[in-house]
C-alpha cells in the first residue's frame, strides 16, 4: 500500500472552487476533479497528478497549499520473518560472547580456594610448609654453628691466642653463612619463578 493523505476540508474548498470557476478546466483535469470531490484520502500518486495537470492547465495552485490540512499517512513497514537457522546461530554467538566476557571477569577467582577454607587439606598444606621453614632455619644455624666450631678447633694449630681464634671462626662461619643464604634464595627463587 502506498502512502496517502486523509483529505482536510480545505482541499475540499479549493477543489469546489476550481470546478466551480470562471475558467473551465479541461476534461481530463475535470473528470479528476470530480472524481476527488467525494472522497475523504487521496494516493501519493494521484496527488502528483492532480499537480501536473493543474500546471498544464494554467492554475497557480501549488500541491502545498492544496494539501494544507491534510494529514499524511504512510503504510506500515511489513519485516520479512527472519530465518530461523540465522536466529539459532545469533543466540549461539550471543551465548558464547557471554561466556567469554565471564571467563575473563572470572580468571583470577579461584572457586576450590574459596569452597575449601578450614578443610583438613588446608591445614596440613599449612603445616607442611611451616615444617618446611623450619627444617631450612634450622638447617641454616647448623650448618652456621658447625662452621663456627670447625674454625675455631682448627685454627688452634695456627693461633695461640683465643682471641684470634674467635675472630677467625666467625670470619669462617660468616662465609659459610653467606654462602648459604645465597644458596637458599637461588632455591626459592627457583621455586617461586622470575620476578
Amino acid at each position: 500500500m502506498a502512502s496517502s493523505f486523509t483529505l482536510g476540508p480545505k482541499f475540499h474548498e479549493k477543489l469546489k472552487d476550481l470546478l466551480e470557476g470562471e475558467s473551465s478546466p479541461s476534461p481530463q483535469l475535470f473528470e479528476q476533479l470530480d472524481a476527488l470531490k467525494d472522497q475523504s484520502t487521496m494516493s501519493f500518486k494521484t496527488a502528483r497528478k492532480l499537480q501536473k495537470l493543474l500546471q498544464e492547465n494554467g492554475y497557480p495552485v501549488y500541491l502545498h497549499d492544496l494539501l494544507e490540512d491534510s494529514t499524511l499517512y504512510l503504510p506500515k513497514v511489513e519485516l520479512p520473518p527472519r530465518n530461523p537457522e540465522l536466529v539459532a546461530r545469533l543466540e549461539k554467538i550471543k551465548a558464547k560472547l557471554a561466556n567469554e566476557e565471564y571467563m575473563r571477569i572470572t580468571r583470577n577467582v579461584n572457586p576450590q580456594e574459596m569452597n575449601n577454607h578450614g578443610t583438613l587439606a588446608d591445614f596440613g598444606r599449612e603445616v607442611r610448609s611451616v615444617k618446611a621453614v623450619v627444617i631450612t632455619v634450622f638447617n641454616f644455624l647448623v650448618t652456621v654453628v658447625a662452621a663456627f666450631a670447625c674454625a675455631y678447633m682448627g685454627s688452634q694449630y695456627v693461633f695461640t691466642e683465643t682471641a684470634a681464634r674467635i675472630i677467625s671462626a666467625v670470619i669462617a662461619a660468616s662465609v659459610v653463612g653467606l654462602a648459604e643464604l645465597y644458596v637458599l634464595v637461588r632455591t626459592m627463587e627457583g621455586d617461586l619463578g622470575d620476578p
